[in-house]
């Protein structure tokens, strides 16, 4: 017989990432109290959060984090270039509106900045980097969580959730505790981890996926909000993935794994045919579709080749590239046809000395539109790379109080969502570097707010 626990918490958050974190610090600075509850040990916990250094937010000035000012305008308009646009325009905008507000309020609940890094992305100007990256801001807010007297219990799953009519009454737990609490706020993250929910949508295919974060996230409370009647809100195919070496772990590889060579060169199959522009647009808006580039591949795989001439103009792969004085060595080192990938080089340099005046090739399909260069100085370079998918966008609807929807037009009386398991209402299919951050942070802020006023009534 399960045994009954009665919380007297006011708000209880379920996850244990930025969003929830987030969240909970909101609602105790409203007066609540607040219980969270989080999957991972203690070791582990902070779930993608752990592996980011930045955030992308509004600003009209720049100041010593940044190098320029980054205005609202500036920011809609990136975000609208990116995929097929903004899911739910009116929640986006309001993301981009709050995102302004957001480094004054991290920077009073613990967040340290650093000067801005240069690099691939080129970040300096749009976005602020954390001193010591993720984990050392998650750190941070969990220390001021215990100040504050907010009440965390790690390797606690929640398994169940149970509803009467529109309000949530309990929160099983993998220990056999129900949880009860006025206000509920969903925090934890998307279902990447769960490949045979991935395989839905993308059938064998998710074989040859890895996951970026942890293993923990597998969509649990997301199924169970869409059990009970939630609306769904975002694409099913839809999600945040990078190329990653296909050398790193299956999960929680993070940052370090992702390759960050390919506007510096080409990307081949394992034909050894380029099928996309290395060079379309800029990175920080562009680095994100690789991941599903290679999805949409040929066993799931794919290698960047470079040259001598680029060396050291990006992060090196964390393991190291393959690299051999010529085209066909290089790849017969990477099992591929060597005549295929000789001859896909010598296609480029061609279609790049027919364009000497720009940084694109000319009469090549498909073209590289920017940094196009020829491959021609040896040692060449390769890595193997795999689709890295940090979450999936597939995910409840939520109102602009971050209320979770109903499918039949209501909303649950008492149950909110904060982040990746609510990002499709802001995201479609594309991504802009550092943004996850800042859904987590504004619409933290918005469920922690909206629960406690719930719960103190």
């Amino acid at each position: 017989m399960d045994a009954e626990a009665l919380t007297d918490a006011d708000v209880l958050v379920v996850g244990g990432g930025n969003a929830a974190i987030v969240s909970a610090l909101t609602a105790a600075d409203a007066g609540a109290r607040v219980l969270l509850l989080e999957r991972a040990p203690v070791h582990f916990r902070g779930g993608n959060s752990r592996h980011t250094r930045n955030i992308r937010c509004a600003h009209d000035t720049g100041d010593e984090f940044t190098t320029g000012p980054y205005p609202f305008d500036e920011l809609w308009h990136d975000l609208c270039g990116v995929g097929k646009g903004p899911s739910d325009e009116h929640l986006a905008e309001l993301t981009v509106r709050q995102s302004a507000e957001v480094p004054s309020w991290m920077a009073a609940h613990g967040a340290h900045w650093q000067r801005a890094l240069t690099g691939t992305l080129d970040l300096a100007r749009t976005n602020r980097f954390f001193l010591g990256g993720g984990k050392a801001l998650l750190n941070s807010y969990y220390r001021r969580a215990s100040r504050q007297g907010i009440a965390i219990e790690y390797d606690t799953k929640v398994t169940h959730l149970e509803f009467d009519g529109e309000t949530c009454t309990g929160v099983l737990t993998d220990d056999g505790r129900r949880v009860r609490a006025p206000a509920v706020i969903c925090a934890s993250g998307g279902f990447e981890a769960d490949l045979a929910w991935l395989g839905r949508y993308w059938g064998e295919a998710v074989q040859g996926f890895h996951v970026r974060g942890p293993s923990y996230n597998d969509g649990r409370l997301l199924r169970e909000l869409l059990d009970a009647g939630a609306q769904q809100a975002g694409e099913e195919r839809g999600f945040h993935a990078v190329a990653v070496d296909a050398r790193s772990p299956r999960y929680d590889g993070g940052i370090a794994t992702r390759i960050d060579a390919i506007p510096f060169g080409i990307v081949v199959n394992r034909d050894g045919r380029r099928f996309y522009d290395e060079g379309e647009d800029i990175w920080p808006k562009r680095y994100a579709i690789w991941g599903r580039n290679i999805a949409l591949q040929p066993g799931q795989i794919a290698y960047a080749l470079w040259d001598a001439k680029v060396r050291g103009a990006f992060l090196p792969p964390m393991y190291g590239p393959y690299s051999a004085q010529s085209i066909e060595e290089l790849a017969e080192l990477l099992d591929l046809d060597k005549r295929a990938v000789a001859e896909t080089v010598d296609t480029f340099n061609k279609a790049v000395d027919r364009a000497p005046d720009t940084e694109a090739t000319a009469g090549l399909d498909p073209p590289k539109s920017n940094w196009a260069r020829r491959l021609d100085t040896p040692p060449y370079f390769a890595v193997p790379m795999r689709p890295g998918i940090t979450f999936t966008y597939l995910g409840v609807a939520v109102t602009d109080r971050a209320r979770v929807r109903r499918a039949d037009g209501g909303v649950f009386g008492n149950v909110f969502a904060a982040g990746e398991i609510m990002s499709g209402n802001i995201l479609s299919t594309g991504y802009l570097a550092g943004f996850g951050m800042t859904i987590g942070t504004v619409w933290g802020r918005i469920a922690g707010t909206e629960a406690a006023r719930h719960a103190l009534g």
